[in-house]
């Protein structure tokens, strides 16, 4: 059996799993008590966590606790969204055609959290694999390159397929945006491949650089490999310098790849700390098409983990707050919620 069905079968029996617990204890969603929250903190509200998700023992009380249920708020026409996923297009799958479906129906800037064709970056690769599915929405995608990416040696072909909106004003895979009152952020993850990602790196004097430049009111930070993950590749420790610099300039949301799966956790300072008034909130979201694979262990602070669905995350992006959620392709798992900038 290809990994593709491994990994179908093994989303199959999760989701049966969940389903028979809950129809045993009589419940309709997996969410836990509500977390205390200091007084003007940021405080993210979490709706509609269904079968197939596993939220984190609290380290407080052992008992789950994903955050406070309560309904995010109702989105508005002037309101930017972005939506993707990382690991996403191969030639030996079809699970991209049924994330692209889904883009069909979503209208915003698309993102990609790297790995954008597997198995290797190559002209062919994202001519056969990525163009027919993804590649049909190309003109509103913004991506990151990951590690598959650059198996061909360099990004030539990823930089040929998409061009300027890859690119920053000097040319280098790293770039900003806005988007409404947000900064949008784009980052290289593959650290040895640009001369590493430290504040003293090129890639890192930019990234300090256009921190301190920009006077938007929220940031968005996106690049493939994880600092923090339950999933099979686990922490990733050469980005402790993104996750620094974007502390410091007080940002807000981080959104990467890599594990093929979906995991959101709690606001973090950069040595993995709850912080709930000025951390990270962080999204894996490797579900774009690669076949998903099991969890390797619970990661501190992770408060929801699911590997049952591939699909997209989207992100409704306010003037000082965000709505998120989680869009699968099949089944009912579903995440969404709503917190404040800082």
């Amino acid at each position: 059996m290809d990994r593709s069905g491994i990994a179908r079968q093994t989303g199959l029996g999760a989701v049966v799993f969940g389903a028979t617990l809950l129809v045993l204890l009589g419940l309709t969603a997996v969410v836990g008590p509500p977390r205390t929250t200091p007084a003007g903190s940021p405080v993210a509200t979490v709706t509609s966590v269904q079968s197939g998700a596993t939220p984190a023992p609290s380290t407080a009380s052992g008992t789950a606790s994903p955050a406070p249920t309560a309904s995010s708020s109702a989105s508005t026409a002037a309101d930017p969204v972005i939506v993707g996923a990382g690991d996403i297009a191969d030639c030996d799958a079809d699970d991209d055609e049924a994330t692209a479906k889904l883009l069909d129906e979503i209208p915003g800037t698309i993102f990609t959290a790297g790995d954008n064709v597997y198995p290797s970056g190559t002209t062919a690769s994202f001519a056969d694999c990525f163009d027919p599915s993804w590649g049909r929405h190309k003109d509103r995608i913004r991506p990151a390159p990951g590690n598959h990416d650059w198996e061909t040696g360099g990004l030539t072909a990823y930089l040929d397929y998409f061009g300027a909106a890859a690119q920053g004003e000097d040319g280098d895979p790293w770039y900003a945006y806005e988007l409404g009152s947000w900064q949008i952020v784009v980052l290289v993850s593959d650290c040895d491949r640009v001369v590493g990602c430290g504040p003293d790196s090129a890639q890192g004097r930019w990234l300090t650089e256009t921190l301190v430049a920009s006077d938007a009111r929220c940031t968005l930070a996106i690049w493939h490999h994880p600092r923090f993950s339950s999933g099979m590749h686990g922490d990733d420790a050469s980005v402790d310098p993104f996750w620094r610099a974007l502390y410091a300039a007080g940002a807000d949301v981080v959104i990467n790849g890599h594990d093929h799966d979906y995991e959101r956790f709690a606001p973090q300072d950069p040595d993995g700390r709850e912080d709930r008034t000025r951390g990270l909130r962080q999204f894996v979201v490797g579900t774009g098409g690669a076949p998903l694979r099991e969890f390797e262990r619970v990661a501190r602070n992770s408060e929801l983990r699911a590997a049952v669905a591939h699909g997209l995350l989207a992100l409704t992006l306010r003037d000082g707050t965000y709505d998120w959620q989680f869009h699968p392709t099949a089944g009912d798992f579903s995440d969404r919620g709503t917190a404040r900038c800082h």
